[in-house]
């Protein structure tokens, strides 16, 4: 199965099966037909954690992305993609903050894990952030569009 989705939170109500689709349709998009994708769906209190186990940072975020391309799994040529996390919580806030739906937020964090997965990072500087930003708008606009 290229998209295993996990709810692993019972605080925000959430459309899992028209996520799955989107995250297909996303690997698609981005070249990764054949990649295998895992996406679980947590509670503030559970990212804190996972963003304080694996960055140090004693907070909530709003998504994380953990490549099998990297660290110890660098020389892995399987399928499988990697693993994004989203605090639906998080999604709900900035959902609110920025005007548009929870759908649409959580589409908007799957797209930004997905390309963390593939390598970019904004963190990295000014230009990598820009560079990333466009990819997100360009995906975003794609998505949009009704499949063919």
């Amino acid at each position: 199965m290229p998209v295993l989705l996990q709810n692993r939170q019972r605080r925000v109500a959430i459309d899992c099966p028209m996520l799955a689709r989107t995250a297909s349709r996303l690997l698609s998009l981005v070249k990764a037909e054949g990649a295998e994708l895992s996406v679980m769906l947590v509670s503030d209190r559970r990212m804190q954690a996972l963003n304080l186990k694996y960055r140090r940072k004693d907070r909530p975020t709003d998504v994380l992305a953990f490549p099998m391309q990297e660290g110890r799994f660098a020389r892995f040529s399987g399928p499988l993609l990697g693993d994004i996390v989203i605090s639906l919580e998080m999604a709900q806030h900035q959902a609110i903050e920025r005007r548009h739906s929870l759908d649409q937020e959580v589409v908007r964090l799957l797209i930004h894990g997905v390309l963390h997965l593939l390598g970019f990072d904004h963190e990295r500087g000014p230009r990598d952030a820009a560079q990333m930003a466009r990819k997100e708008r360009m995906v975003l606009r794609a998505l949009r569009k009704p499949p063919s």
